[in-house]
């Protein structure tokens, strides 16, 4: 499936958020990605998120979606030494490749792993985040945004990836049919525009890669 962006921007923007940054650990799950057809954010975006994070002060992550432990990576940076990330997926193999990626960079130990459904994990660990970052099957980011919205600090955010959707959500016509992804698409359609409703919230679709919502919260 051919990316929204042309392959020359794509390449620069992956190519100026590898600048001083050098990590094997980092090569390595990206290559384990291609590898495997394993959906990651790519360099671009994790450095987006890592930015959106540290912009905030963030300290305390929740992630709806984790794999193997990519997009943890970037905001296990974004914390520091005294911050953490909770992350969530339901398959513990991805739970014991990301302790062994994490661990390795040297950010394991600000990272809390729940295998089970991301949802039912959120609902179990108390507290408001600074963060909740969204990445679950697409037909769960409407109950993801319900279960989010009341939990993030004023001044947090809430980011959700793959809302552009390969440009479905907008009636760009797809190279290849996939009823799957067209099934979700209205899931994906139906939580951007609650966030664009919700005045608590002040959102931003950022087009880059798949599309990354930010949601600031600006009131109680």
């Amino acid at each position: 499936m051919p990316p929204l962006l042309p392959p020359q921007v794509d390449d620069y923007l992956t190519g100026l958020a590898g600048i001083g940054l050098q990590d094997v650990v980092l090569d390595e799950m990206e290559a384990r990605a291609r590898e495997h057809g394993f959906p990651i954010v790519g360099r671009a975006v994790g450095r987006h998120l890592e930015l959106q994070a540290r912009a905030i002060g963030a300290r305390r992550v929740m992630e709806l979606g984790s794999g193997y432990g990519y997009s943890a990576y970037w905001f296990a940076r974004a914390v520091g030494e005294d911050g953490e990330v909770i992350c969530t997926d339901g398959d513990a193999g991805n739970a014991a490749l990301a302790e062994g990626y994490l661990r390795r960079a040297g950010v394991w130990d600000r990272v809390d792993y729940h295998v089970g459904d991301a949802l039912t994990s959120f609902a179990e660990v108390d507290g408001e985040f600074d963060v909740v970052y969204c990445d679950i099957d697409k037909d769960g980011y409407p109950d993801a945004w319900a279960a989010a919205r009341e939990r993030i600090r004023v001044g947090g955010l809430f980011v959700c990836d793959n809302t552009l959707w390969h440009g479905r959500v907008a009636g760009v016509p797809q190279e290849r049919s996939s009823p799957a992804r067209d099934a979700v698409t209205p899931d994906i359609v139906a939580m951007t525009r609650a966030v664009a409703e919700d005045q608590r919230y002040l959102s931003s679709l950022v087009p880059l890669r798949d599309g990354v919502l930010v949601a600031l919260r600006v009131e109680a």
